[in-house]
């Protein structure tokens, strides 16, 4: 089941309708509200420890939204006690790339980047897209554009707890070079910037606004579009590098193409997203720079798989796959030379709950799926510098815990289709498994 927000409980309670009806399939909106500030002990079958190595008849012991001990002793007395003994337990996964207020309907005739609507009526709508990520068992996610700073308003009212939703890092909207013809009168995007001193002024701006991390798109290639064509110059993505870094905040520089991507680590870029075809010079280059990879390879099998109902051109599938293959390769040359990896789904639309699903693209690049457990929890952590507060069962920690059915350390698919409860800075947001609670 889905546990409601305190202000959604009262809502229900008074038979007001809500703006929006969040779906649920499978489970049940539990009425009473998450008392997140008592003291949880968690009994778990195994939990899986900073290390990587099982704790067996492990017992956590959560203090409002921080994880107070782990070990196998006896509960605190007056502790809630949560019975998990048939699961795993293991940290919050984090998603490094998401685009959680993207939304479309799905109506026949048209596509989702079309329309009028306000990008605040479609970041309300996409209010569900923060639940079916919350059930994949991803708690964090990096989000990597929106319009007109709706990922910042999402990102503060999670924060807030007016809605329950992933921890959200956001970017705003990601800069571009102009693409478009000139037409007299018309205004370029709020993301559209030429050269470095243009640059140098829109991330300034960006991070006045509240964003987490700075997006530049350094190449062509999106949707259906599996182009490469490199667009941002070095000297504008170092200017973009520069700046952020003196304001203390990290870039990710998307590129499809290998051109995009040596620039992209040559200005040092703090992470990589999707880079495809690159050379064994720039995949080196990562390696010893330590430039984090997140190839998202598994997005462009979901457009694929959808390329009907996106009304794709008849052509787009083949090369959709081809891509899909070749970034493949691309990441299991990276994983082989020693390039750092951070899981990214680069989910959109009805993408949502499979953001698990590039693990399993990690492990046919050759990681155990150990290795891709790693990827999708401490690794995260460490990409968003958060690494002493998520990614691991640790006091001190958030208590971001996530209960799976069976070993993720032998088995990737535990990860993928088994999670059967979440708990989110303490509060549990999730619950498949009617787990029975007491007092000792």
């Amino acid at each position: 089941m889905i546990v409601a927000s305190r202000e959604e409980t009262l809502d229900l309670a008074r038979g007001i309708s809500r703006a929006i009806a969040i779906p649920v399939i499978g489970i049940s909106i539990a009425l009473a509200a998450p008392v997140s500030a008592a003291t949880k002990a968690i009994r778990a079958g195994r939990a899986i420890d900073p290390s990587g190595k099982p704790i067996a008849n492990a017992l956590i012991v959560v203090d409002n939204d921080r994880v107070v001990s782990v070990g196998t002793g006896t509960p605190p007395a007056g502790a809630e006690l949560i019975d998990l003994s048939r699961y795993t337990v293991i940290p919050g996964m984090i998603d490094a790339h998401t685009h959680m207020t993207y939304y479309w309907d799905g109506a026949p005739g048209t596509r989702p980047r079309g329309g009028n609507r306000l990008p605040s009526v479609s970041m309300v709508l996409a209010r569900a897209n923060l639940e079916k990520t919350l059930e994949a068992g991803v708690t964090t996610v990096r989000d990597m554009n929106a319009a007109e700073l709706t990922d910042v308003a999402m990102r503060d009212l999670i924060h807030m707890g007016t809605w329950t939703g992933p921890r959200m890092f956001v970017v705003g909207f990601g800069l571009g070079v102009t693409r478009q013809p000139y037409r007299p009168g018309a205004a370029a995007g709020p993301g559209t910037v030429d050269g470095p001193d243009e640059v140098r002024l829109r991330v300034r701006q960006l991070i006045a606004s509240g964003v987490d991390w700075i997006k530049m798109f350094g190449s062509t290639g999106s949707f259906e579009d599996v182009s490469q064509n490199e667009t941002f110059t070095f000297d504008e993505m170092k200017a973009a590098v520069d700046t952020a870094h003196a304001l203390g905040k990290r870039v990710a520089i998307h590129s499809y193409g290998p051109a995009g991507a040596r620039d992209a680590v040559r200005a040092g870029a703090d992470s990589v997203e999707h880079a495809t075809d690159m050379d064994d010079e720039t995949i080196a280059e990562m390696a010893r720079r330590g430039t984090w990879y997140v190839p998202t390879i598994d997005h462009n099998r979901y457009y694929a798989e959808h390329a009907g109902e996106y009304g794709f051109p008849p052509d787009a599938v083949e090369r959709l796959n081809a891509f899909v293959t070749r970034n493949l390769e691309t990441a299991r040359r990276a994983f082989k030379a020693g390039v750092k990896f951070a899981m990214g789904s680069d989910a959109v639309y009805s993408m949502f709950g499979e953001n698990t699903r590039e693990l399993g693209w990690l492990v046919k690049a050759g990681m155990t799926p150990a290795q891709a457990y790693a990827v999708a929890t401490s690794n995260g952590a460490s990409l968003l510098g958060m690494e002493k507060n998520l990614g691991a069962i640790a006091p001190g920690y958030f208590a971001d815990l996530v209960a799976v059915d069976g070993d993720p350390l032998s088995d990737v698919n535990v990860l993928i289709e088994r999670v059967k409860w979440v708990m989110k800075a303490g509060a549990v947001v999730v619950d498949k498994t009617a787990p029975k609670s007491s007092k000792r």
